[in-house]
C-alpha cells in the first residue's frame, strides 16, 4: 500500500493554494452552481432498519430514502464511539494518525495548516451549519469553522441563495436514552437476543428499546426531509442519512466488532444531480464504505480537490475513486478504560488484533453500566450462568480474531488457526501492518507520551513505528521465547520501545521472573512516568505489590495529568490487593474529573466489597456540570 503521508511543507502548498483561490473576503470566484447537501445524522445505532432486512425495525423514512436513492450496505465508522469517529468525518484523517484523537474525549492538535471540509466548502461559496453535536475530539474551534453552529443553525439562516451544506444530529437513539425504558410497537418478546448474552429480562427490554428508539429517530428525520420539501429545495440537494457509530448495546459500542463498527447509510441524489451517482435510484452498493470517506465524498460533490491528509476516497461527485474494499478501525482508551485493538473488514471477514489481551473486553466502564443490559449480563455471569460463548467477554482476549461474518454474524468462532482461513488471515494481517505504518499509527504511545500527534509523531528517533510495532506484536503474543527481546529493550533510550518491552514483560507474569530486578529498577526510576507505570504492574505480578504501590500512589494522587491519574488507576485495579490501595481509592473518587472519578469509584467499590453490577458508579451531576462549563457536551 502506497503511502500519503505529507510533510509540513506539502501541507503549507495546500492551504497556501487555498488561500490563493479565494477573492479579498475569503470565498471563490463564482463557480457553476453546485447541489445543496443535507446531512441527517443519528448517534449510536447499528442498522436496525428495515430497508437492511430487519423485519422489526419501523423505519418508514429510511426505507423509502434507499427506494429512492443508494444503500450503502457495508458502511463503518472508523472508531466505534463517537469522539474519534467524528474527527475523522471532519478532518478526513484516522484518529490514529493524530494521537490523542484516537482516544474517546481528548484533546487532540489538528494542525494549523489543515482544513476541516466546511472550511474548505465556504472558501468555495458554501453556506455550512452544523445543528448542533461537534465532540470533534480536537483542538479546532466549531465556531470559527461553520457559518453556523449550534441548535438552530439551519439552511434557513443563509443571507443568499448560495447553496448550502447543513449537518442534523439526532441524539434519540443515543445511549443514555437506553438508560431508561422506551415503550413502543417493538416488545421484549420479539427481538432475537445474539449467542454472546444471555437471555435476560433486562436485555431484551434494552432491544425493544431500542428499536422503539430508531422509530423515534426515523420520524424526526421525517419531519427533517418534511421541512426540505416545504422549502422548495428536495430538487436541489443531495441527502445522507447515516448513523455516527455502530450501536449500544452490550459489546457493541467502544468494541471492535461489527456491533461497533457496522452502521448505515443510504444517499438520496436528485435528478438533476443524478451525473454525480454512480449508480442509480434504488440501487445497493456492497463494497465497503468507511466515514474517513465523508469528507472527500462532500468536496467532491462540491467540485472540489480534497487536501492530501484526507485519506479517504470519494464516492460521489466528480471525483469518485475506485475503493479500496477494505474498512480499517481502531480503539485505545473508552472513557475511563484503557485498551488498543486494530481491525479491519471487507465486509465479509472481519479481523481483530489486541494489543492489550491481558485486559478483559468487560472492563467495568461507569456509563455503560447504566443500562440494564450490561447490568444483567455482570450479574449473571457473577452468579456462574453464563455459557462458555457468553462468558468469554469477562475473560483475557487472544491476540488476533478472525471471523466470517456470513455464517457467524454475532462473531463468536475465532477462525484463527483455522487452515481454511489461513490465506484470509495472512491478507488481513497485512492490511493492518501496511495501514499502520502508512497512516502513521500512533497507537502504540501511551496517552499523554511525547510524541503523539500528526506532525510529532514523524520523528522516528521518538516514535520509530516499524520498531515498536514488531515489539508490540511480541509481547501481546505473550510468547517467552521473547524475553530475551523483551529484556533487551528495557534499557532502549526510546521511552515507547521501554514502556512495550515492560508491558510485555507484563503480559508473561510468572514467565518473566527472570526480569524482576530489572523491572524494579524501571519501575523506581524511569523518567518515563508511563514506563514506571507498566514496569511496576509488572512487578506487582510476581510478587512486589509493596513497591508498586510506591510507585502508583502518588501518580493516582497527581490531579495535575488525570491521563497519567488513570494510566496509574488501571494498574492498581489489575494488580493484586494491598491494604493501602483502598483509602487512596477513596482519597482519588472525589476528583473533579470524571473519568478519574469513575476509576477510583470503581476500584473502592470492589476492593470493599460492596460494588454490585447494579451499583451507580457514574456520577451524573457531575457530567452535567461540566457539560455546562463546556457549553453542552460533556
Amino acid at each position: 500500500m502506497a503511502s500519503n503521508n505529507i510533510s509540513r511543507r506539502q501541507a503549507l502548498t495546500v492551504a497556501v493554494g487555498i488561500a490563493a483561490a479565494a477573492g479579498a473576503d475569503g470565498v471563490f470566484a463564482a463557480a457553476p452552481r453546485r447541489p445543496n447537501i443535507l446531512w441527517v445524522v443519528s448517534e449510536d445505532n447499528n442498522p436496525f432498519i428495515g430497508c437492511y432486512g430487519d423485519k422489526l425495525a419501523r423505519t418508514p423514512t429510511i426505507d423509502a430514502l434507499a427506494q429512492h436513492g443508494i444503500l450503502y450496505r457495508n458502511v463503518y465508522s472508523n472508531a466505534p464511539v463517537c469522539a474519534p469517529s467524528r474527527f475523522g468525518i471532519l478532518t478526513g484523517i484516522y484518529p490514529e494518525s493524530c494521537a490523542p484523537a484516537n482516544q474517546m474525549r481528548a484533546v487532540a492538535q489538528f494542525p494549523r495548516e489543515f482544513a476541516t471540509y466546511p472550511e474548505i466548502m465556504r472558501k468555495a461559496g458554501y453556506w455550512c451549519t452544523n445543528s448542533a453535536k461537534t465532540d470533534y475530539n480536537c483542538s479546532v474551534d466549531p465556531a470559527a469553522i461553520w457559518d453556523g453552529q449550534g441548535k438552530e443553525a439551519h439552511w434557513r439562516s443563509r443571507p443568499d441563495d448560495r447553496p448550502f451544506m447543513a449537518v442534523f444530529n439526532y441524539g434519540v437513539s443515543h445511549e443514555s436514552q437506553l438508560i431508561g425504558v422506551t415503550e413502543g410497537a417493538v416488545q421484549p418478546a420479539q427481538v432475537r437476543i445474539p449467542g454472546y448474552l444471555p437471555d435476560t429480562p433486562g436485555i431484551r427490554r434494552d432491544y425493544a428499546s431500542y428499536y422503539n428508539l430508531i422509530e423515534k429517530m426515523d420520524g424526526q428525520i421525517a419531519a427533517r426531509l418534511a421541512e426540505l420539501d416545504a422549502d422548495g429545495l428536495a430538487d436541489d440537494t443531495i441527502v445522507f442519512y447515516y448513523s455516527d457509530n455502530g450501536g449500544v448495546l452490550p459489546r457493541s459500542k467502544r468494541y471492535c466488532y461489527d456491533e461497533g463498527h457496522r452502521c448505515a447509510m443510504v444517499v438520496r441524489v436528485p435528478d438533476k444531480w443524478r451525473h454525480l451517482a454512480p449508480v442509480g435510484p434504488g440501487s445497493s452498493i456492497d463494497t465497503p464504505v468507511s466515514f474517513i470517506d465523508l469528507a472527500p465524498t462532500v468536496l467532491s460533490i462540491a467540485g472540489l480537490a480534497a487536501p492530501a491528509q484526507m485519506r479517504g476516497r470519494a464516492f460521489l461527485g466528480d471525483r469518485i475513486r475506485p475503493p479500496v474494499g477494505l474498512s480499517f478501525g481502531m480503539r485505545n482508551r473508552m472513557d475511563e478504560r484503557i485498551d488498543f485493538c486494530r481491525t479491519v473488514t471487507d465486509g465479509r471477514w472481519r479481523y481483530i488484533r489486541n494489543y492489550m489481551p491481558h485486559r478483559p473486553w468487560a472492563q467495568h466502564q461507569a456509563f455503560a453500566w447504566q443500562l440494564r443490559s450490561y447490568q444483567e449480563w455482570d450479574a449473571t455471569h457473577r452468579e456462574g450462568k453464563l455459557n462458555p460463548a457468553q462468558a468469554r467477554f469477562f475473560g483475557q482476549k487472544p491476540y488476533e480474531e478472525l471471523y466470517e461474518l456470513g455464517s457467524d454474524r454475532d462473531q463468536l468462532v475465532n477462525l484463527v488457526g483455522d487452515g481454511s482461513a489461513a490465506a484470509v488471515l495472512r491478507r488481513m494481517r497485512s492490511a493492518i501492518d501496511e495501514q499502520m505504518l502508512s497512516i502513521n499509527d500512533n497507537g502504540f504511545l501511551p496517552e499523554g507520551m511525547a510524541g503523539e500527534g500528526f506532525i510529532p509523531s514523524r520523528d522516528r528517533r521518538v516514535y520509530p513505528l516499524r520498531r515498536v510495532m514488531a515489539l508490540a506484536s511480541a509481547a501481546a503474543r505473550r510468547d517467552p521465547r521473547k524475553l530475551a527481546l523483551l529484556r533487551g529493550n528495557l534499557t532502549s533510550p526510546i521511552p515507547v520501545l521501554r514502556y512495550w518491552a515492560a508491558t510485555g514483560l507484563l503480559m508473561l507474569g510468572d514467565k518473566a521472573a527472570a526480569a524482576r530486578a530489572e523491572l524494579r529498577a524501571l519501575a523506581s526510576g524511569d523518567p518515563s512516568p508511563h514506563v514506571r507505570i507498566a514496569a511496576a504492574e509488572a512487578v506487582a505480578g510476581l510478587g512486589d505489590g509493596a513497591l508498586a504501590l510506591s510507585v502508583l500512589a502518588p501518580l493516582a494522587r497527581d490531579a495535575s495529568s488525570w491521563q497519567l491519574q488513570l494510566h496509574a488507576l488501571n494498574a492498581l485495579t489489575f494488580m493484586p490487593s494491598q491494604p493501602a490501595i483502598l483509602p487512596l481509592a477513596r482519597e482519588v473518587a472525589i476528583s473533579e474529573v470524571l473519568y478519574v472519578r469513575s476509576a477510583a469509584r470503581y476500584l473502592a467499590a470492589t476492593l470493599d466489597g460492596s460494588f454490585t453490577p447494579a451499583m451507580r458508579i457514574f456520577d451524573l451531576q457531575l457530567m452535567l456540570k461540566k457539560m455546562k462549563e463546556s457549553g453542552g457536551e460533556a
